[in-house]
């Protein structure tokens, strides 16, 4: 191979590629000058010498294979002559080294977003400090409810609208159906019953489509307005005497009273502690068990007269929503896809979805994103296997090998929109938690573990977490049961407690054990007196004044056999 014709070294070379017909009789030797970098068809570039040299196409293969190898070595060949005469004028000082330097140093800037400058804050971090401000201000807080709870009442209007509708059209097709069922042996054919069940299923989604469509359209507009009046009422606030709502001309100030606060606790039963963690360096922590439906710390409640009312606890998350306090919930889910569409899992779905998040993504958007990076995750688990090294082999197994979730695994969704919860641990259990024989390796404790250290390290500072695993009482739950599951809930919590505050992160002031609605008294007291003997609790000491301090006393009896 010779090289000749030699361009812009820079750039382009052109290199003479040469060719032994060896199989051919009366072989010679064909030379092609082919310019390097090669961005053309190899395929097509062989089937044109064969063709120009009236070659044998049986050697087209012979051909190719040569031009492959004939390239790859060229393009390495420029490449290192283009590096070693860079390098040559760099020695020569042709070329500033502070030049190539600010050269790369403004490519990587203008076409890479990690090394780029950072022009401003985006709009969502100025939205989220304007919140943050207006929130602060007094007044504002209760302008800011009105308009949410405004809100809220509008697209609860629209949700009923559309149950009342598909459940009018549910009731005409049963009615139809029941009649064709009747007639099947004398006017219906089979068929004709499954055209008509097809009909029925494409009426509903058309009505769920519709409706849909106008709600997502609501909550849009919803989002927009509240967003902007955000923005322009910080903006004007200083000169301004009173602030304006985006759902009319009406100052908020004379009408900011007509929702209600509740003055009623959303615990059934409750009892705190304070307790200390650690030997040496203590930790203070407060430790409340409470009975109470796990749904009422989620949803916006609805006085007699329909009026929304707020709890004191729904203004503190307010205040806190763009804090480094804040408060999160475990929620047991035995939906291993990402589905909500039975049980629990529907209840809470609806309770986000009959609200406007203005902060946040909707909950069906967070789940399409979760759902996307699953792939990702399931991929690594099977690379880097289980999140524990305590499961059993076979469980490891198991895990590696399912395309889904698994028990003791946990996403997580951020809301604005909730009664007193800003983020929701969602841990996917199985059936395995109703036996009373699981132990600190079972893979939904591990779990709770992850999410102690998760909440260390994202400001949750007040976590809520079902005590027995569970959020309603069953008829397996008998008194011997729930103690022995509260211990070991109780005593795993104090141990990861105690682990996640030596990695260091924000302290987890509180964690709040809930029962489920109902309990008795009795068995609730029973918990209640299981803390003092996990925990260390803070007990105050109490002296009587018109006692004298035994432990003066003591002293002055030492000193005076001393001075004998």
């Amino acid at each position: 191979m010779n090289e000749t014709n030699e361009t812009d070294i820079r750039f382009v070379q052109t290199f003479q590629f040469s060719f032994s017909t060896i199989k051919i009789p009366g072989h010679y030797k064909i030379e092609v000058p082919i310019d390097i970098p090669f961005d053309g068809n190899i395929i097509e570039l062989a089937h044109r010498i064969v063709s120009g040299f009236h070659l044998p196409i049986y050697i087209v293969e012979d051909v190719v294979k040569e031009l492959e190898t004939f390239i790859d070595d060229s393009t390495i060949k420029l490449y290192d002559r283009q590096t070693a005469d860079a390098i040559d004028c760099i020695k020569n000082e042709t070329v500033e080294v502070e030049d190539i330097v600010k050269y790369w140093e403004k490519a990587f800037k203008e076409e890479t977003l990690s090394y780029s400058d950072n022009k401003g804050p985006s709009n969502d971090q100025l939205f989220a400090t304007a919140f943050h401000k207006l929130a602060h201000s007094g007044p504002s807080l209760d302008a800011i409810l009105h308009i949410e709870y405004g809100y809220a009442q509008a697209v609860k209007d629209i949700i009923a609208r559309k149950t009342r509708q598909v459940l009018s059209l549910i009731k005409g097709q049963t009615d139809e159906m029941n009649y064709a069922m009747d007639g099947l042996n004398n006017y219906s054919t089979e068929d004709d019953i499954n055209a008509l069940a097809l009909k029925h299923f494409d009426d509903q989604t058309l009505i769920q489509g519709k409706w849909n469509s106008k709600l997502d359209t609501l909550k849009q507009e919803q989002r927009t307005g509240y967003r902007e009046w955000i923005m322009k009422t910080v903006e004007e606030m200083r000169g301004t005497e009173g602030l304006y709502s985006p759902m009319g001309n009406s100052p908020i100030g004379s009408i900011s009273n007509e929702f209600t606060i509740a003055n009623s606790s959303l615990y059934d039963i409750e009892e705190s502690f304070t307790i200390h963690l650690g030997s040496q360096m203590k930790s203070t922590h407060n430790i409340r068990i409470m009975s109470a439906d796990t749904l009422n710390l989620l949803r916006l409640t609805l006085d007699e007269q329909g009026i929304i009312m707020h709890h004191p606890q729904r203004l503190q998350t307010v205040l806190e929503l763009y804090s480094h306090d804040l408060k999160g919930l475990v929620l047991f889910t035995d939906t291993n896809n990402l589905d909500f569409y039975s049980g629990l899992a529907k209840e809470f779905f609806d309770i986000c979805e009959n609200s406007t998040d203005f902060h946040f993504a909707s909950l069906q958007d967070q789940l399409e994103i979760i759902k996307s990076d699953l792939k990702a995750a399931v991929e690594d688990r099977k690379c880097n296997g289980p999140v524990s090294n305590f499961l059993s082999p076979e469980l490891q197994a198991r895990r590696n090998k399912s395309k889904l979730l698994q028990c003791g695994d946990v996403f997580i969704t951020k809301h604005s929109n909730l009664a007193s919860i800003h983020l929701v641990f969602h841990m996917v259990i199985d059936d395995s938690l109703k036996s009373a024989d699981i132990n600190s390796r079972h893979p939904v404790i591990l779990g709770l573990r992850n999410i102690l250290k998760a909440a260390c390290s994202y400001d949750i500072t007040m976590l809520t977490i079902p005590l027995f695993l569970n959020h309603e009482m069953t008829e397996d739950m008998t008194v011997p049961w729930c103690q022995k599951r509260a211990e070991l809930v109780l005593k795993c919590a104090k141990g990861f407690m105690i682990e996640s505050v030596s990695l260091g992160g924000s302290e987890l002031k509180t964690i709040q054990f809930l029962v489920p609605k109902g309990i008795s008294e009795e068995v609730f007291g029973i918990l209640a007196t299981m803390v003092p003997t996990i925990f260390r609790v803070s007990t105050p000491l109490v002296f009587n004044s018109s006692e004298p301090d035994q432990s003066l006393l003591i002293k002055s009896k030492k000193k005076k056999q001393k001075n004998k």
